[in-house]
C-alpha cells in the first residue's frame, strides 16, 4: 500500500534506529511534516525510547487505524516495487520492494536458515519493535536484504524494462535524503521477475547455506519473527532487496578503541596470542601520537574484525565503536585507550561477504555501517499484517 497524499516528502522518513543521539533530528522531522500524514506518526524513534512506551506505542497504533479508517493508502495487489535511490554524491541504489517468509528466516546462533542475520542480535532492542507490531493493522519497513548477485542478474534488468512499468512515485527524501523513485512490477515483468530469484536460489544454495542476508533492521525483523511465532501477525514481512555488488551500496567499517588498559602491554599480549607466522591479515592500531600495524594470523578465523573482536570479548575488555577515522585517531590518544581500523569494505570484501557468513556464522555487532545515516531506507510502502 502508498499513501495516496499530496506531498511523499512529508510521508516519507527516515529508519528509526539512526540519529538515536541526536533528538533535534527528529524535531526537525516532525516539524517537516507538519500536519500532513507522516509516516513519523507510525513508528518509534530509537531517539524517544524511554523505560516505558506504552504511551507512545498506543498512539502509533491509533494513528495507523486513523490511516486506515480515512482511507489513505491505495492498495497494490500482488506486485513488487522496483526502487532507485538516488544518493547525494549521484549514484543510483537499486532495490526490490517485496516480502519474505518468516519460516525462512532467523536470527538466532546456530542456525543456517537460507535468510539470516549478518551481525549479532541485541536482544534487549527487540521489545520495543515487538510491543508495536503485535498490536498493529500495518507495517512500515526500513529492513535491507542483500543478495549476493555477482552476475546482476535479478535487480538490474528492471532497470531496462521500467519504460513499460507503472510509475508510483518520484520525489525528493526531506532532510538531505537524496531522491526515490519507484515502479509497479506486474504481469509479465513480475513473472520474469520470480524466475529469476527461483533460479538464483537454486544456484547459490548449491555452494552455500546461506542465499539472502540481512544487511539492515534485522532486529525489526527479529521482532517480526517473534510475533509471527506467538501468534500476533503475519507470517510474511516486507523488505526490500538489494544486491551487495550494487556499486552505489556502500559499506563503512566501524572501527573499534579499547579503553582503561596499559597500551603497549595489551598490545604485546595481543600479538601473542593472535598474531603468528604464517599467511596474516595487516591492522592498523593507535596508540597516543604513534601508530602501529600488528598481522593478524588467517588460521585463527575468516576475517580480522571476527579474529579480534572474539578476543576482545574474551578478554571483557571495554569497548567504544566509532565510525569516524579522524575521531578514532583523536580518541586513541587518550590516556589507557588503544584504537584499531578496521578494514574498508572494497569489493574483494563484498565478493568475500556471503561465505564468510556462511562458513562462521553471524559476523561480531558493529561489524559494519551501510552507508551513512541519511542513506538508510526511508519508511515508504506499507502493508497489512493483521
Amino acid at each position: 500500500m502508498l499513501p495516496d497524499v499530496d506531498d511523499l516528502s512529508r510521508w516519507a522518513v527516515i529508519a528509526c534506529d539512526q540519529f538515536t543521539s541526536q533528538p533535534d533530528y527528529w524535531e526537525k522531522v516532525k516539524d517537516y511534516a507538519g500536519d500532513s500524514p507522516s509516516a513519523y506518526n507510525l513508528i518509534l524513534p530509537e531517539a524517544h525510547l524511554t523505560d516505558d512506551n506504552s504511551e507512545a506505542i498506543t498512539k502509533i497504533n491509533s494513528a495507523m487505524n486513523d490511516y486506515l479508517s480515512q482511507n489513505i493508502f491505495k492498495e497494490y495487489k500482488n506486485v513488487y516495487v522496483y526502487v532507485e535511490r538516488e544518493m547525494l554524491d549521484g549514484s543510483t541504489r537499486r532495490g526490490i520492494i517485496g516480502v519474505i517468509d518468516l519460516e525462512e528466516y532467523d536470527y538466532k546462533p546456530g542456525t543456517s536458515p537460507l535468510i539470516r542475520a549478518t551481525e549479532e542480535t541485541v536482544k534487549e532492542r527487540i521489545p520495543p519493535r515487538k510491543s508495536i507490531r503485535q498490536n498493529a493493522p500495518l507495517e512500515l519497513s526500513h529492513v535491507i536484504l542483500l543478495c549476493d548477485d555477482e552476475k546482476h542478474e535479478i535487480i538490474e534488468p528492471l532497470t531496462f524494462a521500467k519504460h513499460s512499468m507503472t510509475k508510483l512515485y518520484d520525489f525528493n527524501l526531506m532532510l538531505d535524503g537524496g531522491h526515490i523513485r519507484g515502479w509497479i512490477v506486474r504481469g509479465d515483468n513480475r513473472r520474469a521477475l520470480n524466475m529469476r530469484i527461483d533460479s538464483y536460489i537454486k544456484r547459490k544454495s548449491k555452494d552455500l547455506s546461506l542465499v539472502f542476508a540481512v544487511g539492515d533492521g534485522n532486529h525489526s525483523l527479529a521482532a517480526a519473527k517473534t510475533c509471527y511465532e506467538e501468534g500476533f501477525t503475519s507470517q510474511y514481512a516486507m523488505v526490500e532487496l538489494e544486491n551487495i555488488h550494487d556499486e552505489a551500496l556502500k559499506f563503512e567499517p566501524i572501527h573499534r578503541i579499547v579503553k582503561d588498559v596499559e597500551p603497549e602491554t595489551f598490545i604485546d599480549e595481543l600479538e601473542g596470542s593472535i598474531c603468528n607466522d604464517g599467511d596474516t591479515w595487516p591492522l592498523k592500531y593507535y596508540i597516543g601520537e604513534n601508530s602501529g600495524t600488528i598481522n593478524i594470523s588467517k588460521s585463527k578465523g575468516a576475517s580480522p574484525l571476527i579474529v579480534l573482536q572474539k578476543y576482545l570479548d574474551d578478554k571483557g575488555c571495554n569497548i567504544d565503536y566509532i565510525h569516524d577515522i579522524e575521531a578514532l585517531r583523536e580518541l586513541s590518544k587518550e590516556a589507557g585507550c588503544v584504537g584499531f581500523e578496521m578494514p574498508v569494505f572494497d569489493e574483494s570484501a563484498k565478493r568475500d561477504f556471503f561465505r564468510v557468513i556462511s562458513e562462521s556464522g553471524v559476523l561480531p555487532r558493529k561489524t559494519f555501517s551501510m552507508g551513512h545515516a541519511t542513506e538508510k531506507r526511508y519508511y515508504l510502502e506499507a502493508r497489512k499484517i493483521q
